[in-house]
């Protein structure tokens, strides 16, 4: 196949690899270590060849890379993606639902603790921006968020919490810097706020300073979360 011979072996030939795995990542703004666990290549040999260590891939883990954007080889140096271009979104980590979950900022390095499909709600516009997403761990929000849901959030402002997320269900960071999902309900003095659980076998917490709030979006539960 010509195509897997692209610019790497050719050298006449305009397009490389390494150009093709840059404008892939650019356009769908996936991770380079979601796209290795996709395809089952090695994210050490794929950073080597990112950052110019190596010079070029063999045919077969090219083919692997091109296959977990959902495009052939040739395709993938045409910059040919598929048409959602797998958009998807970091779930930057797990967010307290009766559990004590410290603030994980994974999201900030790109990777997350894994990648889910972006929602269709998220990408009518193109792709998704500003979107962040948790897996629920715990129980306290049950029956309408059960562990393993991935929840989805944009945050609005760093902090305090907006008018119009109170009373609503939201992610929230304490001032312990723990992060929460819960009912966020106004406190008996300003600065403080009820965090509830709609659980009824869980305890509900009062009077607690927040760092900030953001509702949820949109969930999707466990049994349909697709990890990539």
């Amino acid at each position: 196949m010509l195509g897997a011979l692209r610019g790497d072996i050719f050298p006449s030939m305009e397009t490389t690899f390494k150009q093709a795995l840059e404008q892939a990542l650019n356009r769908t703004g996936r991770s380079l270590r979601s796209v290795a666990m996709a395809a089952g290549v090695s994210y050490e040999q794929l950073k080597s060849l990112q950052q110019g260590k190596a010079q070029k891939t063999n045919v077969d883990d090219a083919m692997r890379v091109a296959a977990a954007f959902g495009v052939t080889l040739d395709d993938f140096y045409l910059g040919k993606l598929s048409p959602i271009d797998h958009q998807t979104i970091a779930v930057a980590g797990h967010v307290g639902a009766g559990a004590n979950v410290p603030l994980v900022d994974a999201y900030e390095k790109g990777d997350g603790l894994f990648h889910v499909a972006a929602p269709a709600q998220f990408t009518r516009n193109g792709a998704p921006k500003g979107i962040v997403a948790v897996e629920v761990e715990g129980d306290s929000m049950a029956p309408m968020y059960q562990p393993g849901d991935v929840l989805f959030y944009t945050r609005h402002t760093h902090e305090g919490v907006p008018e119009e997320d109170i009373g609503r269900i939201c992610v929230v960071e304490d001032d312990a810097g723990m992060v929460w999902v819960k009912q966020v309900k106004r406190g008996v003095e300003p600065g403080l706020f009820h965090l509830i659980s709609l659980n009824t076998n869980s305890e509900n917490m009062h009077n607690v300073r927040i760092k900030w709030a953001a509702r949820v979006m949109l969930a999707l539960p466990a049994e349909m979360v697709e990890r990539i």
